[in-house]
């Protein structure tokens, strides 16, 4: 089912790249810091190639659980979805696995699309999946925290055919940028805020 597993390396210094290429990955550098500019580059390679129905994203963090991925493409295989999100907030979460920032943050942003777009979302996670055209209709700019959110609320203004499932998550090995931060929880907080009122 699983065409191509595409790791993106992004700005990398551990062993990123050799483990994966050895795994039978393809492996990307983008050198640029940022989620979304990992996630774009990923795109510009299978846009180059022009042969994909689905995209699946999610992080090589160790923190989801790739053999889920069957679960995450069921819907837009099986019921004609456009995009799924695989919610943490529905499955189970190891403890200390999320910060009490992110759990509140997943809440409030969900809860601004909710109310300003009409659509109801759960999580933000980065376990998801899109149905490739519309991924190229949604035309994604974002390069760094604002990634997931711009998909969401562009998914809702394009009125898309959504559905979330349950998905786990651990700890991640290693610190995260982000949520491992003050700064990085405090930049990601305004960039997914200003993105929400910004498409809006």
């Amino acid at each position: 089912m699983v065409k191509e597993i595409v790791v993106i390396s992004n700005a990398s210094t551990d062993k990123t790249e050799e483990v994966a290429s050895k795994a039978g990955a393809t492996v990307l550098k983008e050198m640029e810091k940022g989620y979304g500019a990992a996630c774009l580059k990923g795109i510009g390679y299978v846009a180059d190639k022009n042969d994909a129905d689905i995209i699946v994203f999610l992080d090589g963090d160790y923190s989801d659980y790739p053999e889920e991925m069957v679960d995450v493409v069921a819907p837009i295989i099986n019921d004609g979805c456009d995009m799924v999100i695989g919610s943490r907030e529905l499955g189970e979460r190891e403890s200390g696995a999320m910060m009490p920032q992110q759990i509140f943050g997943n809440w409030l942003a969900t809860t601004l699309i909710r109310l300003l777009y009409n659509y109801s979302f759960t999580d933000l996670g980065p376990f998801r999946a899109i149905r490739w055209d519309k991924l190229v209709e949604i035309d994604m700019k974002d390069r760094d925290f604002g990634w997931t959110v711009e998909m969401q609320v562009k998914a809702a203004k394009l009125k898309l055919k959504c559905t979330e499932v349950s998905v786990n998550y651990r700890k991640r090995i290693g610190v995260s940028k982000v949520t491992g931060t003050i700064k990085g929880t405090v930049m990601a907080g305004y960039k997914i805020l200003w993105t929400i009122f910004r498409l809006r």
